[in-house]
């Protein structure tokens, strides 16, 4: 799974959430990030309950989660997001964790749980406006684990032409022999010491 703008999630992501989340090219955007906002301390960690039933659509593969994750906190101003969809991805004791930098310097790791990132971040989703999509995915798998470098860009209008934000969602999933759940994400967002490498990038970007 972001109070000032930018970095997305997921998302959840999130937006990147992800909010997000989630962010343009600079330390003080990214730090305004949905991601950011959706990313307590680990003592106010909001404890994890029994998420609902998922649609075994979302979850029936390693890339329908994932879509599922991505189309969640999309959507535009005033379209209220489905809380109980994202919830019904994760497993109760899930992590959304942002890298972002510190202002003492250098980087940290902002942990926090799904229901941090709907606190931290719905609002903002919901009120700005927030397109988070997939362009690149790197996926490696071992028996029921998968890891997935998921590439993204942010937009506040799906139909905006250059995306605020660009980064990486580190995803960890399960499959637990009858659907998939989302362990993890970790994510950070580009900026210009901290380029995205053209192997996480489709061909041609």
């Amino acid at each position: 799974m972001k109070i000032n703008r930018s970095t997305a999630l997921f998302i959840f992501l999130a937006t990147a959430v992800i909010s997000t989340t989630s962010v343009n090219a600079t330390a003080q955007t990214q730090d305004n990030s949905p991601a950011a906002t959706a990313s307590p301390s680990p003592q106010t960690q909001t404890p994890a309950s029994t998420p609902p039933a998922a649609n075994p659509a979302d979850v029936a593969s390693s890339e329908a989660i994932i879509a599922a994750v991505y189309d969640v906190i999309s959507g535009p101003i005033g379209k209220k997001r489905d809380w109980n969809r994202m919830r019904s991805l994760f497993i109760p004791e899930a992590r959304m964790i942002p890298i972002v930098p510190r202002k003492s310097g250098g980087f940290g790791a902002r942990v926090g749980s799904v229901e941090d990132y709907i606190k931290g971040s719905g609002n903002y989703l919901e009120t700005q406006g927030f397109f988070e999509t997939e362009i690149a995915r790197t996926s490696e798998r071992f028996g029921n684990i998968v890891h997935v470098f998921s590439t993204y860009e942010s937009r506040h209008k799906a139909e905006d032409a250059k995306p605020f934000a660009r980064g990486i969602n580190s995803i960890q999933l399960m499959y637990d022999g009858k659907r998939w759940w989302v362990m993890t994400i970790a994510w950070e967002t580009e900026r210009p010491d901290n380029p995205l490498p053209a192997k996480y990038l489709p061909q041609g970007k």
